[in-house]
């Protein structure tokens, strides 16, 4: 019986992860906490691809996306309406989603599926805050950039903050079947499982 603790989630080292040559940096912490690299390829995605993974179809999502960016500005003083036009979360949202698809298709990314005990979580926390100028040190993004939305909103563009980590198990099924076929998605067992989790 598989252990209903056990989690498999997606996470994508983005054009600026790969271009800064992290990949290896990035892959060796997940390793390291004992998460198990059941897929993993590189592939350069094309703007059809990008809109499947951030469909703005959703529009809760798109929405909560925009209120994410309103409240970065209002924590930098800023004003939305003078650099995105606009003060509508979904309208924002929409925009950020385009800047994804330019950004996403500017370089090659490393797709992974990783497995493991409370895998989407964990990964969650290693990649840190979504803003890099706020993720604290010692997660991926705290570590390696201090980006912010208030420079990236500016000069129009996604921030750039290196990973992409599924968000609940609902995203992770969605993102699995997205960019692995079953084929693609190995089992196996890691040298110290048993060490590390008694299994």
């Amino acid at each position: 019986m598989k252990n209903p603790l056990i989690e498999q989630t997606v996470v994508l080292i983005k054009p600026d992860g790969v271009k800064r040559a992290l990949v290896g940096e990035i892959v060796s912490r997940f390793e390291k906490i004992g998460l198990k690299i059941v897929g993993m390829k590189m592939v350069w995605v094309d703007e059809e691809m990008v809109r499947k993974h951030y469909p703005t179809e959703r529009r809760q999502w798109v929405t909560k996306i925009g209120e994410k960016t309103l409240e970065a500005y209002k924590n930098y003083g800023t004003d939305p309406k003078e650099h995105l036009g606009t003060m509508e979360p979904y309208e924002i949202g929409v925009l950020i989603c385009k800047w994804l698809v330019d950004y996403l298709t500017s370089g090659p990314v490393v797709a992974m599926v990783l497995e493991g005990p409370h895998a989407i979580t964990a990964v969650r926390k290693m990649a840190g805050y979504t803003y890099p100028d706020t993720a604290v040190p010692g997660t991926i993004r705290g570590d390696f950039s201090i980006d912010s939305p208030d420079l990236a909103n500016m000069i129009k563009r996604s921030g750039m903050n290196l990973v992409h980590a599924s968000g609940n198990t609902e995203e992770a099924k969605f993102e699995i079947a997205l960019w692995f076929r079953k084929k693609e998605i190995h089992n196996y067992k890691r040298a110290d499982e048993g060490i590390m989790f008694g299994f």
